[in-house]
């Protein structure tokens, strides 16, 4: 088999979400085209592994893929493919919770984007960025960065564009407090995937409404969706997305009482974010988890918990979370979450901490 046709077989099984497979392929063809010296080649294999690393929550061995390709457009003067290569190093750095340098890079590639005119670009990178400010926790950048992604994807006719906006509205929405509009950009956008047999789209669309469902309180609801994301997370290798679910998974149980069952989901969710080295999910469990202390009696545990979420929250520039940590530690200290629901107004958050449990979105 030629490099060309190892390629393009990577690349079929890359699109069908079976990236275990298509990783070995791209690897293949990259040799291959060392061999035969096609720099072209190496520069397409760099990125397709940047791209399969990133889907599956690998961020530090796709970083090194998208910089190497960033390095051989440099010297191949491919100015598109070098700003294809910073997004996907953006958002490598953003999956490791690095939102300023995600922005930072989103910023350098939408530039050469407009001044190609390339729509295309254009569209992915709003996409991108919309992730990045919800990570920052600027809900209404965020929405805008989505709505303006979505547009443009709509006019290129690009329904996986299309579908992944949809999830990112509806996941800014989660987090702004809409949690109806969360729901219907989320069945909106598993309905598309569904149509698409877009395997981790359906996955990614599945968690995303069991979020929505577990803030309208239906809890059976969002198990099962939850359950679903699971099952295909496993079969994908996407470890990150798999963490994010089980995470939900143990906030669903706490809300509904079972915190022993919570509190192994949370364990399950934070060994796999040490795996991912993401900062951010290790401070959501640890919000669960001094959660789920406060419920049991233990004060202590809790605040340990609690102050930590609080202060690596602070420390990594993730208001919301900072705010959920706030909101939490004030109602433990007796303060019934007042400081907290202040930094929620703050942020033009439609969020209203009452007690705990607190469903966080």
């Amino acid at each position: 088999m030629t490099a060309d046709r190892f390629f393009h077989k990577a690349s079929e099984l890359k699109n069908r979400a079976r990236y275990k497979d298509a990783l070995l392929l791209f690897k293949r063809a990259k040799r291959a085209y060392e061999k035969d010296n096609i720099t072209e080649g190496r520069l397409r294999c760099f990125m397709s592994i940047g791209d399969v690393y990133r889907m599956t929550g690998k961020f530090e061995l796709a970083g090194k893929n998208y910089s190497e390709a960033i390095k051989i457009s440099g010297k191949l003067k491919d100015t598109t493919t070098a700003a294809d290569a910073a997004v996907g190093l953006g958002l490598s750095v953003r999956g490791l919770g690095r939102w300023k340098e995600a922005l930072e890079m989103f910023s350098g590639a939408e530039k050469v984007y407009r001044e190609k005119k390339d729509s295309e670009g254009i569209a992915f990178v709003l996409w991108a960025k919309g992730g990045a400010f919800r990570i920052k926790g600027d809900a209404a950048d965020s929405l805008k960065s989505f709505k303006k992604s979505l547009k443009l994807f709509r006019k290129l006719g690009d329904k996986h564009g299309i579908g992944y906006n949809l999830c990112g509205l509806g996941g800014v929405s989660r987090v702004a407090g809409l949690f109806g509009d969360s729901f219907k950009y989320y069945i909106a956008a598993n309905k598309l995937f569904s149509e698409l047999n877009d395997t981790f789209g359906v996955a990614y669309s599945h968690c995303g409404i069991g979020n929505a469902l577990r803030m309208k309180a239906d809890y059976s609801g969002a198990l099962l969706h939850f359950r679903k994301a699971t099952t295909l997370y496993r079969k994908i290798g996407d470890i990150v997305s798999f963490s994010y679910t089980l995470w939900s998974l143990g906030k669903t149980y706490t809300m509904l009482g079972k915190l022993d069952k919570a509190m192994d989901y949370f364990k399950q969710s934070r060994g796999f974010f040490k795996k991912t080295k993401d900062p951010r999910g290790i401070i959501y469990c640890k919000l669960g988890m001094g959660e789920i202390e406060f419920l049991r009696g233990r004060i202590s545990s809790a605040l340990v918990n609690l102050n930590a979420a609080f202060r690596d929250s602070l420390s990594d520039g993730f208001s919301v979370e900072n705010c959920h940590a706030d909101a939490l530690l004030s109602f433990v200290n007796k303060n019934n979450g007042k400081s907290g629901n202040r930094c929620y107004n703050k942020l033009g958050l439609k969020l209203k901490f009452q007690s705990i449990p607190f469903n966080i979105p």
